[in-house]
């Protein structure tokens, strides 16, 4: 497949996802306008946002894989993850209360981030070569928030894997917790059986295990820098690599207290008000 939108096209749907992020009201997915559009026209729409926001003086700061379940990929129609990128202003403290009027559809979901030491840019890597050009690995929250809507208002119909692309993978934020695992301790296998107990306002809602990630949360960077390669995007040195979810979203309401226990790797909290 390739890029059918015109570059006009292409500039002002990004323009609107970066109008519904700010003003945190949803706006029609591409494929309601564009129903034929492709996966290289939602990256290149993704590809003009991170643009848009480079211009405005927003710093890259890591990326994101998403859709690393095989459940969530058959559910999306697709047969491989999908990848955003990360900025400065997403990154948010643990124990923060963020405000839910700020956020159209806001979602958190359990995940590892890998930070880099060194630059991964060849083709062909494998879990060592991430291993080794890995620093740390902390327990992560993603914060999701869908600019598009993700089933519409008026008929119902839900959005594409296109549509999220489109959407910088819907990534919103990133709250990440402070006990380290050294990349030794990772590639003995300590990240598959690593997991994390969600709790929303005192009840657990939803746990998991890290090897829900491609069964092992590496291979989703392995997956990305080997993708992002074909692209000519390195993964920095210093970037922070969130590695794909191994739990369900949970929907972030006014007034909910998120608890995630990560066991011996500490907890993550974050609340949201009116």
């Amino acid at each position: 497949m390739a890029v059918t939108l015109t570059p006009s096209q292409i500039s002002d749907l990004a323009a609107a996802h970066e109008q519904a992020r700010r003003s945190a009201t949803g706006i029609d997915p591409v494929t309601r306008e564009h129903p034929a559009a492709t996966l290289e026209d939602a990256y290149a729409i993704q590809a003009a946002w991170v643009a848009q926001q480079v211009a405005d003086g927003a710093v890259v700061r890591g990326h994101k894989i998403g859709l690393t379940s095989r459940a969530m990929q058959m559910a999306m129609k697709i047969d491989e993850p999908d990848f955003g990128t990360l900025f400065d202003y997403m990154f948010i403290d643990s124990g923060s209360t963020l405000s839910a009027a700020d956020y159209i559809d806001p979602k958190i979901e359990a995940e590892f981030a890998f930070v880099l030491s060194d630059t991964l840019d060849e083709g062909d890597l494998t879990p060592a070569d991430v291993y080794a050009a890995t620093s740390y690995i902390v327990p992560a929250l993603e914060l999701i928030d869908a600019r598009s809507h993700r089933v519409h208002p008026t008929d119902g119909r839900t959005r594409t894997v296109c549509d999220t692309i489109a959407d910088n993978a819907a990534d919103a934020g990133i709250i990440i917790g402070e006990r380290r695992v050294s990349p030794d301790e990772a590639a003995n296998g300590a990240l598959r059986w690593a997991g994390a107990i969600c709790k929303r306002n005192g009840s657990v809602e939803e746990t998991g295990l890290g090897a829900g990630v491609l069964d092992d949360p590496v291979m989703g960077i392995v997956w990305l820098a080997n993708r992002l390669h074909g692209l000519g995007i390195p993964l920095e040195a210093g970037e922070t690599i969130l590695a794909g979810s191994f739990t369900r979203p949970l929907d972030c309401r006014s007034g909910d207290q998120f608890h995630v226990d990560y066991g011996p790797l500490g907890t993550i909290e974050l609340s949201f008000s009116d």
